[in-house]
């Protein structure tokens, strides 16, 4: 884990048919998309591994087609968290980080648990699930976050729990799920879901702002003034703040669907890494995109 904290910007998944000839060049073969995207952003979230298991090849071959310095963050498989009782996924955690994903060597990002909105909060059995997520695998570390999307988890004491092990929440601008903003871990992962058609980065100018203003903060181990925290009193005398250095943190652009524009991601992607944080984040901030260089 580096020193100086990167604010890496990304987009979930890269497989997408509106993107060809729109974002990709016409002409590109599908098998050089990864290649090409990865030169214009800094991360991508692997939603594959929500859906079902990923061969060993696979997470190779990923990595070697993205620079050096490029990061994926990975979904946990949707059977380990969509269940009644979270203590008995043990199994399945153990299938999953076993499955190859140490293939991406130092490329590993963070390990998304996304919670099914039905799911509700439970001490007992959400910490006995969080001891079943290990801090390293084989000499490597690994950081975990878990997405919580029903109400009753926006309490203090998934706040404590999440803070004691050391696992992060997922920070969403979606109103229809719980908003978790306090710092839990050494690292900080956003997933922004509102993008507009009507908007030409997918979101106003000043909306990425702000964002921008948040990530500095997270930067700097400081709660955003703007964000409300949950838990209890830290040290720098606001609930829910910390007093730690934040690392790394991942904003990641919203997947393309049936409301955006086929270039939609990309185009919010290049708002926050050209536009504004490029300038906040010099010389150490930002870990920015080569130039791709890829012709079709």
């Amino acid at each position: 884990m580096s020193r100086n904290p990167a604010i890496r910007v990304g987009i979930g998944g890269w497989t997408f048919a509106p993107w060809r000839g729109t974002f990709y060049p016409a002409g590109l073969t599908q098998k050089r998309e990864l290649e090409f995207a990865s030169r214009h952003v800094t991360a991508i979230e692997i939603n594959g591994t929500f859906y079902g298991t990923q061969k060993p090849e696979s997470f190779a071959r990923w990595h070697d087609e993205t620079p050096d310095d490029f990061v994926f963050a990975l979904k946990g498989p949707r059977y380990t968290t969509n269940r009644r009782v979270l203590a008995e996924a043990g199994a399945s955690v153990e299938r999953f980080l076993a499955s190859g994903l140490l293939e991406l060597k130092h490329k590993l990002g963070p390990i998304n648990w996304q919670f099914p909105p039905t799911k509700q909060f439970d001490a007992g059995d959400f910490e006995a699930f969080l001891k079943l997520l290990p801090p390293e695998r084989d000499g490597h570390a690994l950081r975990h976050v878990v997405e919580v999307r029903h109400a009753s988890f926006a309490c203090p004491a998934c706040i404590a729990l999440l803070r004691a092990y050391g696992i992060g929440a997922v920070i969403t601008d979606n109103p229809a799920y719980p908003h978790l903003h306090d710092l839990t871990a050494p690292f900080v992962y956003a997933r922004l879901q509102c993008a507009s058609a009507d908007a030409a980065a997918g979101y106003p100018a000043a909306t990425l702002d702000l964002w921008a203003a948040h990530a500095r903060a997270w930067a700097a181990g400081k709660a955003p003034a703007a964000l409300e925290c949950l838990g209890s009193t830290g040290t720098q005398g606001r609930p829910g703040t910390r007093c730690f250095r934040v690392y790394d943190q991942w904003l990641q652009a919203p997947r393309p669907g049936r409301r955006h524009g086929p270039d939609r991601a990309p185009d919010l992607t290049r708002g926050f890494t050209k536009s504004r944080f490029r300038h906040w984040w010099r010389p150490p901030g930002i870990v920015r995109p080569a130039q791709s260089g890829i012709s079709p």
